[in-house]
């Protein structure tokens, strides 16, 4: 196993369950790949429980994830915040609620009730979603798009093609598709989205019930699918010789291997090869988007109204934010002091740029629209870190190739969340690509006896 990101090690669990001995190299010093536990910077600013690379949010939805850390031990409600599906933004000015009703309708009852949005643009928004329900969410818009005959549109077409309202787009639909795409409306593939909403919408009501971490994400199950292997941390894989009988990694050799890490490597690793051509092309051509994560420790205790709260992003003014969570309501540390987290997902605008003021942008943000939490609104800041991860995400555009799991050799398998999967680049979907690499070799090695 070349990887021990959440793909990786879902493909280590599958190929153990089935007998065979696992060895897993690792680059980093943690598992976990890109939704890992960070190691505290030497003199850096003291939080009640880890960072990790990223704050992340799982769905109901992602049931392989939920299959998986259960085999392992790992308890979902012990260890996961499950609640139904709420969008509500800091300032009070928006709240999306669905209630427990039976699918669709818990979905048409939220679009409804929504606060904050004009009666015509609740209705917008439900003959958008029912529209794409009854195109099987195949995103295609109403009427064929010119340019795009065969292909998938973006976002901000497939949502201008029905007529979406300003408001719906901004409160509604942006942000959605920041947090689920990591790449803006105008750059993002309709159809990715369009399988989200699928998704969370148009299946069993708990499927659209958000999970929300109560613990450092290498914990919540990546440490415990690596402990039961031999894992070489710190150890990165410089060549990869696939054969007909065997792999070699490194020059050891193995029977079979599963390649999960980022395409640039798995291009870099992957041997010359007819068959193959293709792919690697592919692998080359996949473009990043960053991500950024503001975590604030305050002077006082504080509480958000809940543990997610959207936030209202103004560029001009450095108000970049999408989301805030309430890390001391969710790790339950330290109540001497309220911990927040700021994500900026596609966080293009923070490379390059002075650490300090992009911080000093985000906190004003947080001033401004946590003013009405709580008795007084937001405490002083006490300290702060900003982590941006450059390659969090791939840039989920309109007909990108994305290979599937199987390569030109029989004991060499590809899996993360890049592969054809069918969802953009979410965790689930790297647990799926893992699973099946896993099961790909094992069926191929007990079809060789």
């Amino acid at each position: 196993m070349i990887g021990a990101g959440w793909a990786g090690l879902a493909a280590a669990h599958v190929l153990a369950g089935r007998g065979y001995a696992v060895t897993v190299y690792e680059a980093a010093r943690e598992v976990g790949g890109r939704a890992r536990t960070v190691v505290a910077r030497p003199g850096g600013p003291a939080f009640s429980a880890p960072l990790d690379n990223g704050q992340h949010l799982l769905l109901g939805a992602y049931t392989e994830t939920l299959a998986l850390m259960r085999e392992l031990g790992q308890d979902p409600d012990a260890l996961l915040l499950r609640a139904p599906l709420r969008l509500a933004s800091a300032d009070g000015r928006f709240a999306l609620r669905a209630p427990r009703l039976p699918s669709p309708l818990h979905g048409v009852a939220a679009l409804l009730g929504a606060r904050g949005l004009s009666a015509g643009a609740r209705w917008a928004a439900l003959r958008f979603v029912l529209g794409l329900r009854a195109q099987g969410w195949l995103a295609a818009g109403r009427d064929p798009m010119p340019g795009q005959a065969g292909g998938s549109p973006t976002v901000a077409r497939l949502l201008a093609t029905w007529n979406q309202p300003r408001e719906a787009v901004a409160r509604l639909w942006r942000p959605l598709c920041l947090a689920a795409l990591n790449t803006p409306p105008e750059q993002a593939c309709a159809r990715l989205f369009a399988a989200v909403l699928r998704d969370s919408l148009d299946a069993p009501r708990s499927h659209s019930d958000l999970l929300l971490p109560r613990c450092d994400l290498s914990s919540l199950w990546p440490r415990a699918a690596a402990a039961r292997h031999q894992l070489r941390r710190g150890q990165a894989v410089r060549e990869l010789v696939p054969g007909d009988e065997r792999v070699l990694v490194d020059g050891e050799p193995y029977a079979a291997a599963v390649l999960a890490v980022p395409p640039g490597i798995a291009a870099r690793l992957l041997p010359p090869h007819p068959a193959m051509q293709a792919v690697r092309q592919a692998l080359r051509a996949f473009r990043h988007l960053p991500i950024a994560t503001l975590t604030v420790r305050l002077a006082a205790p504080f509480r958000l109204a809940f543990p997610m709260l959207m936030l209202t992003e103004d560029a001009a003014r450095g108000h970049l934010g999408q989301w805030v969570f309430d890390r001391r309501a969710l790790l339950g540390h330290d109540e001497g002091h309220g911990e927040l987290a700021v994500v900026v997902s596609a966080a293009s605008d923070f490379e390059g740029r002075d650490r300090a003021a992009c911080a000093a942008g985000l906190l004003d943000q947080l001033r401004e629209q946590l003013a009405g939490q709580g008795a007084g609104g937001m405490p002083p800041v006490q300290d702060w870190e900003l982590l941006v991860d450059k390659r969090a995400t791939f840039a989920a555009v309109p007909d990108l190739a994305r290979p599937g799991n199987a390569t030109a050799w029989p004991r060499l398998a590809l899996c993360g969340d890049w592969t054809d999967t069918g969802y953009p680049g979410t965790l689930e979907g790297a647990v799926r690509s893992g699973l099946e690499a896993g099961r790909l070799l094992a069926d191929a090695a007990d079809a060789r006896g």
